[in-house]
This record gives structure tokens, C-alpha cells and sequence, in this order.
């Protein structure tokens, strides 16, 4: 049983249990009888309001609709229910079948939920009745589970969490091409630099150019007359720690104040991490746990992001080695450290950079990002809820998992817990239909998020790219998840996306009709489905999409090739697909990078490991190749793009390079790759961050610039081409993100978003 769960065994004559207001951990009450058991969950509460699961088991006859009843204390409220409807009467409470749950055959179930209201007191109810049976039988044995699925499950419950603070909207939004992005807040931040702090805040993609600002050092405002330039402030000869807000101006008239700045004193903010304990293989093999991979959104809804990390346990496995590997946690935090909940993926979803790929996005649009990634039988909830079977170990002598269920589970963000469960597409099939017999391209996994209607984001989850790919796209609308569409290499005229899959995918509105395609490698899938084009190049394991070539319209790909027969580089058309320029065939060229690091010539320069020297946009030769081949930040004031490798930051020269961020006591993942835990504008200006884990994996820690700029740019957060790549960064071999539109020396003023807040 989870630590932090109390279970309450109620019979029909048992009093009802009390639940203190602000506990955090889950209560349960089953009651349970001769022709029926219910299971009531309160899986979250706060001040004056609380979440609650119901779970009805029918142990008689098979029913055709049904009702349960149950009495509430005075001041306890129901307020807003899903997969049931619920009226109240005083404290009478009736929960009545919707359509699709009518019918529960004998030792069948359904399940409902709700929110309420409490005063007082919010005590569970004593006694329940099933179309007037009350449940008074023997209860479980063992905590509720969550059944597998079918496609769609009809038992998971939708998310339980605090209703919003505003409705969802009601009306979509005007068109195609307006999309709907997050409410954020100005995400202020205090950087001590030199003798002072360089305060900086975001500018939202909403804001006309005519909003202005009044910074705050306490009481005090700082600047003379309202900021009305880039969105920093160097508070010069200001003491360290100092607290700051800042107000925006709106005609003339100045707005409420922020939150407070979060301090970087030393030039980073540490967020503490519980590490999980580790274990032994079948084998005898002890492991241990490192921070990995790691992802943003806003999971309560507050207008600040929380940070979603997966554990590695250090016996984690490429798809080609065999061996047992410890289990893979994913856990959320506030930027403060209190951790929200921690999932287990159990032991039937191995350890790797290719299995675990994990969503965040506000995907149903209630202001409150939700958590996706692959399931299996064993996999367990940040709030304890069980996925199929618990006994189930579907690993071979080898430790691969090549049989048993599969699944897709969209968690809620705020609380861990089970939204919807569904069965996994692409599913497993035959193991060798994917290239070889022993699993390794089998369970070659990639994930991502699109904007496909232009409207609200649909999750993509992939499977394969050494040889069959297939690629699907659902929605989760309403508790639900749902398929837009499937696209199989396999089926006919798709041939061509075969074998073109990278290690990693891009999504990006490439063809300009305000939806977003998926870049998936060599080939591009169309929004609704269908092959758009393939150059035919073939896998490889880097690639960059953006706006990298501003001397012409559109997007461009930079893409390295794996093939020796194929272009060991290659830049080309991001709608059509057409080569612009490319290099010669020299076997694996295992990386490369594009982007604006240096003002001699215009747009992005490109270089990868198998090419000397650094190409311009059209394919020349442009002067010395950068020292690293890996990630990219903008960091220092100017808008060239910074190297980012390993632990450190450096400025192109043509001489060389110039140092200017050393991570301390930090450590960076994924072996050679050298990647951050994740690297992306989530606090402050435009200018990005990085995060590292600490050596000892007790903290994740935060460094942020200290260099103020001039040039003033909305919240890249805000660019849907650049917000989606945040999603899908820690994407097998991660890779930086890029926005839809051109920063570099010389950039026009950035086009203002098509979007809407929520």
C-alpha cells in the first residue's frame, strides 16, 4: 500500500471516517454486499472542496441501468460530475448511468466521478446502495486497480482535481491557425550579476508592442519611467536577495503586481529531488537511480510551470543489449521541490532513451497540463491506482518485454492520477515484422505534440523508423482519449516514409496553413495523416526545423544521415521536401546542428561531425566548425545562438570559443550524447535556461542568465512550433528546440503568434 494512502473498510453498519482538511494523501472507502461493493476514493482535497472516484461492482444478477445512492453530512456538496449524473436532494445523493456505462454484468464494473464542496468536516459516507440493494458484502482484499483496457476503457475514471478557477472555454476559437496556448505568468526572475540582479520577466505572445512596465524592489519602483524595451532590468548595486515584482502598463494605467521573483543568488536555483531507492535484477544485478530526462507545464493551473522528470535507473538499456533493467519512475515538482506524486512503470516497460517517452501539454484545455506516455501491466498511478495486473512479468531471460498488453495512459498533471487508458498504437504485432526477432527496432518509441487541427493540441506516439514506422495521433477531449488517425508505412502508397524515421522527431506547421505536420526524419506526415513528402535520405540521428534560411519563405530541415550510400548532410525545403543543398556520403555521420552562432553570414550556419568546417544557408563553406555538435541556447544579450555542450555554455569565434557559463557541481545525461535534463525559455525574458541534475541527483539546478539584452522578444513558450518542441525535446536522442520564426543577427520583429490563452 502506498505510504501516503489511508484505506478505510466501511460495512453497511460502519461509521463514517472524518478527513482532515489539507490531507494530502488519497482516502479510500469500500463498502462492499452480498449484491454489490463500492469503492469511493477522495483523491485529492483542498480548502472548502475535494475530488472523488466512485468504482460500483454489481455481485449479482447482470443489471441494465443503474443507480447509486448514498447520504452526505451537512455542508458536503456535489458540484460537478462526469461518466454519471448526480443530483443531490438535502443530503440525499443519486448517481444515475450515462449511455455508454448502462449495462454492468454480474462481477462487472463502472465508474464515475466527481467534485464537491465540504464545510466543516468532509467525512466519507457510511453505508451505499445499488438500485436499492445495500452494499454490505465482504470487501476487497487488496487496493482497487485499474482494469486493462479496451479501446475506449470503460472503467478508467477521467481526471478528479479542483475545478477551475475560470470555465472552459465554451466556443472554439474563430479559426484554423489560432491555437490555444497556456495562461502564463510574467515568470520573474532575480539573477545576481556582478554588484546587482538582473531581473527579468516574460512578454506574453498576446501582448501588443504598447505594453509597458513598473519593476518593483519591495515597495519601491526601481525604473524612472515605465520599461518599455526588452523585459529585463540590471538593478545595478542592488543587494543580493532582494525581492522584486513587476507590473505591467496598459494605457497609461498600471496593472496588478506579479508574483514574486525567484532568487538565483548564485546564478541558479537548486529544485530538491527525492531519489528513488534502487533495487536487484532477477539476475542479482543491484542498480541505482539518477534524474534523466525532463519536461514543463503548468499542472495546477496557476500560471507557473512545475517540472516532470524521469528516474534512469543506472542499469537502463539501449534497445540492442540485452539484460534486466530496475524500473522507470516519473515524478513531478514545484519549482520549490515538494514533489506532487511519483508514477512507477512497473516491470513491463523497460529502462532506455528509446522507451519511455513522456508528454506534458494541456491537452483537454482546462488551463492544467496532463502527463502521457506508454503503459503495462504493473504500472501504478501518482496516486496508487493499479494498471492491469500486478503478478504480470512479461520479461524474457534477455529482459526484453516482447509480449503481454501494452498501453497509453494519459495521467492527470496535478494529482498522477489515471485520466484514460487505452490500447497502445502502433501495437507490438510480430516482433521481427519491425527488422529484427530479438526486439530491438521493435520497441523503438518516439512521442510528440501537434497542433493538427489549428486549433488544440493532439498527442503523437510512434513506433519504428529503421524500417516499418508508424506514426499515431489522439485526442483527449472530455476525460477521454481518442485516435485522430494511424499512418503505417505499411499501407499503401506510405512506402516511401519506410526506413526514413529519425532518433528523434520535429513537429512544425511546414506548408503555412496554420496546422502542424510531423517531421518525422527523411519523411513528413501531412496534419491529417497522409504521406507529404519524402526525400528518401534515410535515417539518421540528428535534425533541426526552423526558420533557418530568412533570405527565402518557409522552413528548412537540416538533416545528418546514418546511410553511407545516402548525403552525409543535407538542407532542404520544409514544405516540399526539395534537397537545397547537401554534402557527400562518408558512412554515419552521427551529428549535427543549425542556427545563427555567427554574424558574418546570414541566417543559419550548419556543421556536423563527417563535414569540415561550418556551412551558410547555401551549403558554402563559411570559415572553422564549432567545437561541439550537440544543444543550443540563447543566453548571452545579442540574438546568435550559444553552444551548448555537456555542462557548459561557450560563444562561437572563428578564432574560437568563448566560455561563458561553467555548470558546478552538476552532471549532464544520456552517456555521449551530453544532454541537459532540459534547455528551453521557461522563466524570465526570451533568453533561454538549462537544466542540469546535480552530481548526486539530489536537485535539479536551474542557471539562467545574467547578461541583460536589448532586444525584446515575446515568451518563446508562446510560439507553438517552439512550445511543442519543449514537449517532445526529451524525445530518445534529444535535441534543441527551434521557433517558427527567424532569431539571429539582423532578425525583423517577430510576427506576433495566432493564439489564445487558456
Amino acid at each position: 500500500m502506498h505510504p501516503s494512502r489511508h484505506r478505510l473498510i466501511l460495512l453497511a453498519a460502519t461509521t463514517a471516517a472524518t478527513v482532515v482538511a489539507g490531507t494530502l494523501g488519497t482516502v479510500v472507502a469500500s463498502a462492499a454486499a452480498v449484491g454489490c461493493r463500492i469503492d469511493y476514493q477522495i483523491t485529492n482535497q483542498w480548502q472548502g472542496g475535494f475530488g472523488a472516484n466512485v468504482t460500483v461492482t454489481n455481485l449479482g444478477d447482470p443489471v441494465n441501468g443503474w443507480a447509486v445512492t448514498w447520504s452526505y453530512a451537512a455542508g458536503q456538496q456535489v458540484t460537478q460530475a462526469w461518466n454519471a449524473a448526480v443530483t443531490q436532494s438535502g443530503a440525499q445523493v443519486t448517481a444515475r448511468n450515462v449511455d455508454h456505462n448502462t449495462a454492468i454484468a454480474t462481477n462487472g464494473s463502472a465508474s464515475f466521478g466527481f467534485n464537491g464542496s465540504w464545510t466543516g468536516s468532509n467525512p466519507v459516507p457510511a453505508s451505499f446502495a445499488l438500485n436499492g440493494t445495500t452494499c454490505t458484502g465482504a470487501p476487497p482484499t487488496d487496493e482497487p486497480t485499474t482494469p486493462p483496457p479496451t479501446t475506449p476503457p470503460p472503467t478508467t475514471p477521467p481526471p478528479t482535481t479542483p475545478p477551475p478557477t475560470t470555465p472552459p472555454p465554451t466556443t472554439p476559437p474563430p479559426s484554423a491557425g489560432v491555437l490555444q496556448m497556456e495562461k502564463l505568468d510574467r515568470g520573474l526572475v532575480s539573477v545576481r550579476s556582478g554588484s546587482g540582479n538582473l531581473v527579468s520577466w516574460r512578454l506574453l505572445g498576446t501582448e501588443t508592442s504598447g505594453v509597458s512596465f513598473n519593476l518593483y524592489r519591495g515597495s519601491t519602483k526601481v525604473n524612472a519611467s515605465p520599461i518599455t524595451g526588452a523585459t529585463n532590468y540590471l538593478d545595478s548595486g542592488a543587494a543580493a536577495g532582494s525581492a522584486y515584482t513587476v507590473r505591467a502598463v496598459v494605457g497609461g494605467a498600471e496593472q496588478a503586481a506579479s508574483p514574486p521573483a525567484l532568487q538565483f543568488g548564485a546564478g541558479y536555483l537548486d529544485v530538491p529531488l527525492q531519489v528513488p531507492a534502487g533495487g536487484s535484477t532477477p539476475s542479482g544485478e543491484s542498480y541505482s537511480y539518477s534524474a534523466s530526462d525532463a519536461s514543463v507545464g503548468d499542472l495546477n493551473g496557476d500560471g507557473s510551470y512545475e517540472i516532470v522528470l524521469k528516474w534512469e535507473p543506472s542499469n537502463a538499456k539501449d534497445n540492442s543489449q540485452s539484460g534486466y533493467t530496475g524500473n522507470v519512475y516519473v515524478d513531478a515538482y514545484t519549482l520549490t521541490g515538494t514533489r506532487l506524486w511519483r508514477i512507477d512503470l512497473g516491470r513491463n516497460i523497460r529502462a532506455g532513451a528509446h522507451y519511455t517517452q513522456f508528454q506534458v501539454y494541456d491537452y483537454d484545455g482546462d488551463g492544467r497540463a496532463e502527463v502521457a506516455m506508454k503503459t503495462a501491466d504493473g504500472t501504478r498511478s501518482g496516486t496508487g491506482q493499479l494498471i492491469g495486473s500486478s503478478s504480470a512479468d512479461y520479461r524474457n531471460s534477455s529482459g526484453y518485454v516482447l509480449s503481454g498488453p501494452e498501453y497509453l495512459t494519459m495521467f492527470n498533471g496535478q494529482t498522477g492520477a489515471i485520466a484514460s487508458t487505452v490500447n497502445y498504437d502502433p501495437p507490438r504485432g510480430t516482433v521481427s515484422s519491425w527488422g529484427d526477432s530479438y526486439g530491438n527496432r521493435v520497441d523503438r518509441f518516439l512521442a510528440g505534440t501537434a497542433y493538427l487541427d489549428g486549433q488544440r493540441p493532439s498527442l503523437i506516439m510512434a513506433r519504428g523508423y529503421y524500417t516499418r514506422a508508424v506514426i499515431a495521433a489522439w485526442d483527449f477531449r472530455n476525460g477521454t482519449l481518442t485516435k485522430r488517425w494511424t499512418f503505417d508505412s505499411n499501407s499503401s502508397g506510405n512506402g516511401a516514409a519506410a526506413g526514413q524515421g529519425n532518433h528523434q522527431l520535429s513537429v512544425a506547421d511546414v506548408d503555412a496553413d496554420g496546422r502542424q505536420e510531423i517531421v518525422y526524419g527523411a519523411a513528413t506526415i501531412d496534419d491529417n495523416g497522409r504521406l507529404l513528402h519524402s526525400t528518401g535520405n534515410g535515417h539518421g540521428d540528428a535534425m533541426h526545423v526552423g526558420d533557418l534560411d530568412p533570405g527565402r519563405a518557409g522552413l528548412e530541415v537540416f538533416k545528418v544521415d546514418e546511410d553511407g550510400s545516402k548525403p552525409s548532410s543535407y538542407f532542404a525545403d520544409a514544405r516540399t521536401g526539395q534537397v537545397l543543398w547537401s554534402t557527400p556520403a562518408s558512412g554515419d555521420n552521427g551529428r549535427g546542428v543549425s542556427a545563427d552562432i555567427w554574424a558574418g553570414s546570414p541566417g543559419a550556419e550548419s556543421w556536423s561531425s563527417a563535414v569540415a568546417g561550418l556551412a551558410n544557408t547555401r551549403g558554402q563553406n563559411v570559415g572553422r566548425k564549432p567545437s561541439s555538435a550537440n544543444f543550443l541556447a540563447w543566453w548571452d544579450g545579442d540574438p546568435l545562438r550559444e553552444l551548448l555542450d555537456g555542462t557548459k555554455i561557450d560563444k562561437y569565434g572563428t578564432g574560437g570559443e568563448t566560455r561563458l557559463l561553467d555548470g558546478s557541481g552538476v552532471a549532464s545525461n544520456n552517456g555521449t550524447k551530453s544532454t541537459p535534463a532540459l534547455s528551453g525559455d521557461f522563466l524570465g525574458d526570451w533568453r533561454e535556461e538549462v537544466i542540469w541534475r546535480t552530481t548526486d541527483s539530489r536537485a535539479l539546478r536551474i542557471y539562467s542568465t545574467p547578461t541583460p539584452t536589448s532586444t525584446r522578444i515575446y515568451t518563446l513558450m508562446h510560439d507553438p512550433q517552439y512550445r511543442v518542441a519543449i514537449a517532445w525535446q526529451n524525445t530518445a536522442y534529444n535535441q534543441p528546440p527551434h521557433p517558427g520564426f527567424f532569431i539571429g543577427n539582423g532578425m525583423g520583429t517577430p510576427p506576433t503568434p495566432d493564439i489564445y490563452l487558456r
